[in-house]
Order: C-alpha cells, then sequence, then structure tokens
C-alpha cells in the first residue's frame, strides 16, 4: 500500500484505498480482497493443523471519487468549479487543474503557494519574502486580491484587510483558468483558485501527527466519521497549532486552526453539511535587503517591534442541496466571515537606509456574507442531453481600517541595531470604510450530442455597489462564455471556448476621469487525453487573452484607463498515478505577453512586470513496497524552474530565473505509523523574485526547509 492516508487506517478501508486508487475495476477488487483474505487463511491455518478453511473472494464495485474530493490518487477526474456542476474533466471546455489532498499531503505543503507550485499556467511567490498574502499569478494576470475562493465563495481582500488559506483544511484545490465572470462574477481574466473544505466522511477515520524542524513545531489531528448508527448524522474535526519561523531573522509564522463540520442526510436526496474555522495566524510584514553591498538576505532591517501581520479569522457557513427527482436539483452555499488585522511594519523607502525608513500601521475589521443558490434541471430533448443551470449570488464586504503612516530612524546595515519604539513617529491616523455588494444573474446550458459534442453556452449580469467614505459608484456588467467539446474517444476530448471577465476599479480617487470595470476576453483551445484503465491526464491548452481598460501611471498619483494587456501561451500538464508504485507530475507554460496601450510613452510593446515568459515543473514519487521485515518506503523529488522577469512595466531591469528542487522521503513504521521528511529549496538556493527600484532593495525567496513528520492514523 503506497504512502497511507487517514481514510485507510483499518485493513478493510486500505484495500478500498487501494482499489480507488491503482484499478478502479471489480475484478482488481476481487483479487485484492482474495489475497487478503487468504493470507488470514493461512496465518489461522499456522495455529492449527487440524482447521481447513474455505477462499472465499470477495467483489465490490470500484467507489467513485467525488467531483469535491477527497480523490483517491494524485489524479482527479471530476469537478464542480469548471461550471458549477459535476462534470468529467475531459468535458469540460475549460481548462481545470486539481491538486488532490494526496499531493498536497506528499510535498507536506505548508501554504497556498506551495500548494500551487507545480500546476501548469500559474506562477506563485512572486514576491519572495513578502509573505503578507497569498501570492499567485494565473496566466500572467495577478489574482492575489480577487483569484481566491473557498467551496465556490470568494475571499476577496480588500486594500489590507484579507486572509490566508490553511492547507490542511482542504481535501482538494480546483485551478480554473480563462475569464471566469461568467459563472464567479468579478474576478481577474487570468483564473482563480477554488479551495475545498475538509468535510465528513460516511466511515470512521483519523489521522494524528507532528512536525519538527529548525524553528519549527507543529502539531495537528484529523478526525471523523458517522455519529448514529443510520449514519444519517457524520462529523468531522481537523485542528492544527504551529510555533514556527521563516528563514529570515525576525520571522514567525505561527498558527493555530480549528474545523468542527457536520453533516445531516436524512435521505439520499437531501444533505446540509455545516463548515466552521476558527483560523489565527501571527506572522510578519514584508522583508527587504538593500541591493549593492555585500549582505546576509537574511539580515532583517526592520524593527522586531512593528513586524507583525497578525489575523483573527472566523468563518460560519453550509453547504445544502435537494434532489427532487426528475432531473431538478437545488443547491444553496453560504458563509459568513469576520477578520481582525493587526499590521505593523517598518520598511526600507530610500536607497540610503541610513537616511530613514517608513513606519506603516493598520488596525482592520470585516465582514463579509456570501450566498450562492442554484438550480440545475438535467432532462433529455429528442435525443439531446440537456443541463440547465440558474444561479443567484450575492455578496457583501464591509471593511474598516485605521491606519497611521510614519517615519523611523536610519539604520546601519552593516551592524542593524534596533531602536525600537522609540524611534518611530506616526502621523494621525486616517480612516478607509469601504462597502461592497454584489448580485450576480447566470444562467449555464449544457447540450449534448450523439454522446459525443457538448455545446455549453453561458451568459451573467452583475451589479456592483461600491461606497467609500467620501465616494459611491455602481458598475454593471453583463458576460458571455460559449464552448465546444468533441470526444473523439472516450478518452480523448477537443475544446475550444470563449470567455469574458471583469473586474471593478481599486483606488477610483487615483483615476482621472470615469473610472470603468476592467475588461477581460479569452480565446482558447485545448486537448485532454486520460488513457483507459489508467489513472492518468494529459492536457494541452493555447490562449489568447487580453484585459483593457487597464490603469497606467501616468504622473504621481494620476492614473488613466487607457491600459491593454495581452498574452498569448501554452500550457501542457501531465499526472500519472502508475501502478500502486510512482506518481508523476509535470507542468510547462510558455506566455508571451505585450503591454498593447500604456500611458506612458515607452511602455508599449514591454512585457508586463512580474510576468516569466517560461514557467516548468516535474516532481516523481517512487514507493518501494514492503515486506515481512519492513514498511512501505517512498523517495520523492521534484524541481521548479521560473524565468526571469522584469521588475516594473519599463523593462528597466530584469531578475534572474531560478530553479529550485524539493525532495521528500517516508517510510511505513507499521501499518498505522509513518515517518516522512520534506524539504523545500534542497540546495538553500538564494534568489531574488522583485525588486523595489524606489527603495533600491531586493526580496530574496525562502531558504531550505527540512520537516519531520510523524503520522499515526487509523
Amino acid at each position: 500500500m503506497k504512502k497511507s492516508s487517514c481514510v485507510s487506517g483499518t485493513a478493510r478501508k486500505q484495500l478500498v484505498s487501494a482499489t480507488r486508487r491503482r484499478f478502479n475495476r471489480p475484478l482488481s477488487y476481487g483479487l485484492l480482497s482474495s489475497s487478503a483474505l487468504l493470507f488470514a487463511s493461512t496465518a489461522a491455518a499456522q495455529t492449527s493443523d487440524t482447521t481447513e478453511l474455505d477462499t472465499v473472494t470477495v467483489e465490490a464495485a470500484a467507489i467513485a471519487d467525488s467531483a469535491v474530493g477527497p480523490d483517491s490518487t494524485i489524479v482527479a477526474e471530476r469537478t464542480t468549479t469548471g461550471s458549477k456542476t459535476d462534470t468529467d474533466l475531459l468535458d469540460l471546455s475549460s481548462a481545470v487543474s486539481v491538486v488532490t489532498e494526496e499531493e498536497m499531503r506528499t510535498r507536506n505543503v505548508q501554504n497556498l503557494e506551495q500548494a500551487l507550485s507545480y500546476t501548469a499556467g500559474v506562477t506563485v511567490d512572486q514576491y519572495a519574502s513578502d509573505d503578507r498574502y497569498d501570492y499567485f499569478m494565473i496566466r500572467g494576470f495577478n489574482a492575489t486580491s480577487l483569484g481566491t475562493y473557498r467551496d465556490g465563495l470568494s475571499r476577496r481582500t480588500v486594500n489590507f484587510t484579507g486572509g490566508k488559506l490553511e492547507p490542511y483544511g482542504l481535501q482538494r484545490i480546483d485551478v480554473l483558468k480563462g475569464s471566469t465572470s461568467t459563472l464567479f462574477g468579478l474576478n481577474a481574466p487570468g483564473g482563480l483558485v477554488n479551495a475545498i473544505t475538509k468535510r465528513p466522511l460516511d466511515y470512521e477515520f483519523g489521522e494524528i501527527y507532528t512536525t519538527l524542524g529548525e524553528d519549527h513545531t507543529e502539531t495537528g489531528a484529523d478526525f471523523g466519521g458517522p455519529i448514529d448508527q443510520a449514519g444519517k448524522w457524520s462529523y468531522r474535526i481537523t485542528t492544527k497549532w504551529q510555533d514556527a519561523e521563516l528563514s529570515a531573522d525576525h520571522t514567525q509564522d505561527d498558527r493555530f486552526y480549528f474545523a468542527p463540520a457536520l453533516t445531516y442526510r436524512p435521505s439520499d436526496a437531501t444533505t446540509l453539511t455545516l463548515l466552521a474555522d476558527f483560523n489565527k495566524r501571527d506572522t510578519n510584514a514584508a522583508h527587504a535587503t538593500p541591493r549593492g553591498y555585500d549582505l546576509d538576505p537574511d539580515t532583517f532591517f526592520g524593527e522586531p517591534d512593528y513586524n507583525d501581520m497578525d489575523r483573527i479569522e472566523r468563518n460560519i457557513g453550509y453547504l445544502f442541496e435537494h434532489d427532487f427527482g426528475n432531473g431538478l436539483t437545488f443547491r444553496q452555499n453560504a458563509r459568513y466571515t469576520h477578520l481582525d488585522l493587526d499590521y505593523d511594519h517598518v520598511y526600507l523607502s530610500d536607497p540610503n537606509p541610513a537616511n530613514g525608513r517608513t513606519a506603516f500601521v493598520v488596525d482592520g475589521e470585516r465582514d463579509q456574507t456570501a450566498i450562492d443558490n442554484q438550480l440545475q434541471y438535467d432532462t433529455d430533448l429528442a435525443g439531446i442531453g440537456s443541463r440547465t443551470l440558474a444561479g443567484f449570488d450575492y455578496t457583501h464586504d464591509d471593511v474598516r481600517e485605521t491606519s497611521r503612516f510614519g517615519t523611523a530612524g536610519g539604520i546601519d546595515i552593516q551592524n542593524p541595531q534596533y531602536c525600537g519604539k522609540a524611534c518611530v513617529d506616526l502621523g494621525e491616523p486616517s480612516e478607509f470604510r469601504q462597502k461592497q455588494t454584489s448580485r450576480g444573474f447566470y444562467l449555464q446550458e449544457e447540450l449534448t450530442f450523439a454522446e459525443r459534442w457538448i455545446l455549453t453556452l453561458g451568459g451573467r449580469y452583475d451589479e456592483v455597489n461600491t461606497r467609500t467614505v467620501d465616494d459611491e459608484a455602481d458598475d454593471y456588467a453583463f458576460t458571455r462564455r460559449a464552448g465546444l467539446t468533441f470526444k473523439a474517444l472516450d478518452d480523448l476530448s477537443l475544446y475550444a471556448n470563449y470567455s469574458e471577465s471583469f473586474q471593478p476599479p481599486t483606488s477610483r480617487n487615483l483615476v482621472s476621469g470615469s473610472a470603468d470595470p476592467q475588461e477581460g476576453e479569452q480565446y482558447e483551445v485545448g486537448m485532454k487525453y486520460r488513457p483507459a484503465n489508467t489513472q492518468a491526464l494529459f492536457t494541452v491548452a493555447l490562449f489568447d487573452l487580453t484585459q483593457t481598460n487597464v490603469a497606467s501611471q501616468v504622473s504621481q498619483n494620476v492614473y488613466r484607463q487607457i491600459g491593454k494587456v495581452n498574452v498569448r501561451g501554452i500550457e501542457l500538464e501531465s499526472k500519472l498515478a502508475l501502478s500502486d508504485r510512482l506518481d508523476l507530475t509535470a507542468a510547462y507554460s510558455y506566455w508571451d505577453s505585450e503591454i498593447e496601450e500604456d500611458g506612458i510613452a515607452g511602455n508599449q510593446g514591454n512585457r508586463p512586470l512580474l510576468v516569466p515568459e517560461h514557467i516548468a515543473s516535474v516532481w516523481a514519487d517512487y514507493t518501494i513496497p514492503g515486506n515481512a521485515n519492513r514498511g512501505d518506503l517512498t523517495f520523492g523529488l521534484g524541481t521548479r524552474y521560473v524565468g526571469s522577469t522584469y521588475i516594473d512595466d519599463t523593462n528597466s531591469e530584469k531578475t534572474s530565473s531560478h530553479t529550485l528542487v524539493d525532495a521528500m522521503a517516508s517510510y511505513a513504521l507499521t501499518p498505522s505509523l509513518d515517518l516522512a521528511i520534506n524539504a523545500t529549496n534542497l540546495f538553500d538556493r538564494e534568489y531574488v523574485s522583485y525588486i523595489d527600484s524606489s527603495s533600491n532593495s531586493s526580496y530574496y525567496g525562502d531558504g531550505r526547509s527540512v520537516l519531520t513528520t510523524l503520522r499515526y492514523h487509523w
């Protein structure tokens, strides 16, 4: 059995898990079950020479993976993110990549950026030692503020007030690439990330683990199962505590996460799942290093007493579904979020740090309510399969921030001496208040002809009301989507799509003239191949993506919406789970990006800042099966390449490309106890992802991290 997980603690669950993961055929399950029973019979026979047991063959149908997880391997088969309906990935006329819980566990990901780092079409950690948020780009467009979703509901960041996801609380991550506003409303054109929360399962399971490393202590538990004998009620508890530091001096990554979940299933037609979580994270502000000096990038040039990015986030919500029969289904997802932010920062702002630094303090509070209603009707019209989805979603965001700007004394970069609060002079407080209400009405039709052609048509109308202290604005948008999938073979599909996006402007007070939503449109063609009787998926996508009304800076603190950015590219991704030993993930992306219109002379024709031309990654892990003397032994190795990027739209300077290596090894001490070692940036490569030209400072990526995990599961 490869890489035992918490859902396969007993022998029976191990057999079911092995069947789901590798064979997916009743015959294979029968053979495995027969082998297990034969082994048991042999053991019993050794205790008595007079007892004969008949061989019993057990045959059971394979258990299909869910469209929201958990998945039995690193290869997902279905998703709800691509169309808001339970759909085979081969049938979608769009590109969706899935990071399963199995993959996250094997690589022991510590944040969303690590989870996405081996995904085609995605680049992460573009600001390196700035760890305040989950930074990522999709198809060359920044998706950090608007592009993070959880269970299909938005988790936007407004101004400074936004949270970070806890990967241990997730059972999969879906990445929908391309313009997505037809289903999800206001979004950046490159796509979005939809994180799926761990939910109760219909069988007993559990795990408890401890992770240790240099300046890193972590422990957690995840368990649950049915409550009553009839199985109508089930529960799950997921929790984690962490006391840790990052690679740089005076940094921390302390966490406490607690998430109870409860599912009530009174019948096969109705399901209600309640989800709640408490997420406390004490982390740091950004950390930069002055350029032009021979300095250790781990040296800290801020103030330890002003180096906090602390959040407490509370969520409560539910997932409801009822099947009325005759093809009619209603779903409703809802969540309420309250977030408190405490942000203190002293940072480099002058090319000569001895001249002084800048201080910044933010006290933020946020309340968000989000709800999505879906009515789905499946029917057959004269031999044409029809799936109609009508929906209405609503999001209300209320953000309140009190901030104070100021100065801090200079610092000797060769011999840093910290002055504490005594040298920080803060100005008068200023208030930021924004209430944003968005309503969206969407309609989608999927028509299947001759079981080979799938036509998808969609449209959505959005209205967004934004109120600040001294301004109020209404934005309206109608976005469209059309896609066609051809199932050339049962395991091979070809597709094409056209899709649109819109994104209301931020900082309207800085935009000269009227401030209109930024608009995106995409043309895409692709291919998906899933060989029969295997756990593998190969995808290719070519796209042409353009965003207009981009705000371009024409003078200090003045912007005009005369920008236009285009990205053309290709993405290749392969995921394979071969036999029960080898897992392989490979991804490559090429982005030909260009500023087609810009308000500053000379920028037209340049590449946008922070957008690489090439991204590539490969991860493989191989398991040597155990025997009577030892348990399973697994080795994993991965490499990630990110091409060079420009530090600004004027293309004045480039950062160098970098290649990082990750590795892991695990050993099954017993059928229920595993020991694993994970290393990121194995060779401790020093690299710069971002350069701030105004302060002449560099942002270095995190150094090597080695973590050892002992996990007991049942």
